[in-house]
């Protein structure tokens, strides 16, 4: 089998996620309006976030760069996903995936740990409300958001350097919608073990980072929330996590169920659908969730409204 040196591929071809011409229809549409609805929703929190000075606070300064980051990553697949599905052109060129990776994994494992940011701000506004404003101050969140980026950057760096120095066989194909780790292992007929421990240690960590930092957060919450008396404070405290819980929830799920498992367990339909999940479903909901289940946003969001009515009125 001739072995191909990296610097010699010009290009892969990225097979998509059905060879059905009605499916490749129904499915551009569908994903062009999960991108739309991505796009304003993120964007929207953002503006909002912005323009709204009583959401200037350490939680919604996380949740402007959650937004951020969502769309961010789901600008790195989305595009191209539609314009394999709307053409006949599916090549990609080896840097042009290899960018592709290096963005995915650095903004997706930026927000795993800007999620931990998000837990542990929480942790501080219900269990020491009274040092809130001090512990997280307006140094404290963008050391915390810095981290966050500073991290992702480290973790992205070594994963796709692992994979770039890999020879690749004479087959270009690869059987997914994007340039993801393991389809991409699986064109190398150099021995990947050593690869895989990487992509497996790299992905470890950041989740069970995550998840460690999550449970610590979310243990001490319950307990402190239990000790409250009135069933009033009780409700508002678990309003303010329950959002971020079920982001949390559907994001780890996902990228657990996809990463944190060797090669040979790797199933193309099964983890097809878990990524289309993560890449451009959840940047969809992060937004909604964060936005439809919360009073201040939609308060926010009507006084913005009303003041641009407003300038317009006078103007």
């Amino acid at each position: 089998m001739r072995t191909w040196n990296n610097s010699a591929v010009l290009n892969f071809i990225l097979m998509g996620l059905t060879d059905s011409g009605e499916m490749q229809l129904a499915l551009s549409v569908l994903f062009l309006l999960i991108y739309l609805i991505t796009v304003l929703g993120n964007v929207g929190m953002i503006m909002i976030i912005q323009l709204d000075l009583q959401l200037h606070t350490p939680m919604y300064f996380f949740l402007s760069h959650l937004s951020f980051i969502d769309l961010s990553y789901s600008s790195v697949i989305t595009p191209k996903t539609l314009v394999n599905l709307v053409t006949s052109t599916k090549s990609i060129s080896f840097l042009g995936c290899f960018t592709q990776m290096y963005l995915f994994v650095f903004f997706a494992g930026a927000e795993s740990f800007l999620l931990s940011a998000m837990d542990y701000d929480r942790y501080v506004a219900i269990c020491n409300p009274l040092q809130y404003p001090v512990i997280m101050s307006s140094r404290q969140r963008y050391a915390l958001v810095t981290g966050t980026y500073m991290i992702g950057f480290v973790d992205c760096s070594f994963t796709v350097i692992s994979i770039a120095r890999l020879p690749f066989c004479n087959s270009s194909v690869i059987l997914h919608f994007f340039f993801d780790s393991f389809p991409v292992l699986s064109l190398s007929c150099h021995d990947t073990y050593a690869t895989e421990i990487v992509v497996y240690i790299c992905a470890t960590f950041t989740l069970s980072l995550s998840l460690i930092t999550m449970c610590w957060s979310y243990v001490s919450i319950l307990s402190t929330i239990l000790k409250i008396k009135s069933t009033s404070g009780k409700q508002k405290a678990f309003s303010t996590c329950a959002s971020h819980l079920l982001g949390v929830t559907i994001c780890y799920s996902t990228a657990a169920f996809t990463y944190l498992k060797p090669k040979k367990s790797y199933s193309l339909g099964k983890d097809q659908v878990a990524s289309v999940f993560y890449t451009i479903m959840i940047p969809m909901l992060n937004p909604l969730i964060y936005s439809l289940r919360n009073k201040e946003v939609i308060n926010a969001f009507i006084r913005v409204v009303q003041k641009k009515w407003s300038s317009k009125q006078l103007t």
